[in-house]
Parts: structure tokens; sequence; C-alpha cells
């Protein structure tokens, strides 16, 4: 069992690095390692009453990067355009 879970960790492991490794590869060439997102935001504003009120923003073009994981920052592109409404809870 617990070969299983080193085995499995290091695949994880040598994953991150192989993605990052490649990431790397193409910001160095500049082939087309940054992509851009439309999303929406909105803010959730908890009341005195129990109840929340919204406020919608406008939608913005975030800049994701083409990888597997998330890398520098940024949310990988395939995430964000299966996530495109992002909620901000306040207080």
């Amino acid at each position: 069992m617990l070969r299983l879970f080193v085995a499995v960790c290091g695949l994880g492991a040598a994953t991150f690095v192989a993605d990052y490794a490649i990431l790397r590869y193409r910001i160095a060439t500049n082939k087309n390692p940054y992509g851009k997102v439309t999303v929406l935001v909105y803010f959730a504003t908890p009341l005195k009453n129990g109840r929340l009120e919204y406020d919608f923003q406008q939608p913005q073009d975030q800049t994701c990067v083409n990888a597997l994981y998330p890398h520098m920052g940024m949310q990988p592109c395939w995430y964000l355009s299966r996530h495109r409404e992002q909620r901000v809870n306040t207080m």
C-alpha cells in the first residue's frame, strides 16, 4: 500500500515538473504559452436579514496559461473556459 502511495505521488510530481518545463520552453520560444478567457466576476455580500446581495461586474478578459496545472499564479485555460463565472464572497 505504501509503495502504491509513493508511486502515485511520484507520478503526480513528475507530471507537474514536466508540465512546468514544457510551459517554460513555450515561453522561451514564444510558442503560445498564454491565452485569454472572458469571465464574469460577481460579488456576493451577506445582508443583515440573512440574504445575499449580488453585484455583477462587466465581463473581463483573464490571462491564463496553456498548461495542465496552474503555474505562475495563473489558472490553466482549460479550467477557466469551464468556470467562466467567478464568485467573490465579501465579509
